[in-house]
């Protein structure tokens, strides 16, 4: 199983390599709407990304609230 870090660390990596960034500008308490201009379509398509990577399924009630990269990987471990 992986640790909380190592689940971050995929995160920030598969948001950058989906948005075409720089791994380094990603930071993990960076609001990802903020940082990557992104929108919340755009959020849908890196979220069902992360679903299909960790093999897991977020419900949208846990989702809620959600904007920064460390809660978002709080959320996935909780369901590994």
């Amino acid at each position: 199983m992986l640790t909380i870090n190592q689940t971050l660390e995929e995160i920030l990596t598969l948001a950058a390599a989906h948005f075409k960034v720089a791994r380094e500008k990603l930071a993990p308490d960076d609001d990802f709407f903020r940082t990557l201009g992104i929108n919340s379509l755009q959020t849908l398509e890196l979220l069902t990304r992360l679903e299909n990577h960790f093999q897991i399924e977020l419900p949208d009630y846990e989702l809620q609230g959600v904007s920064d990269f460390r809660m978002l990987a709080e959320r996935i471990q909780a369901r590994l």
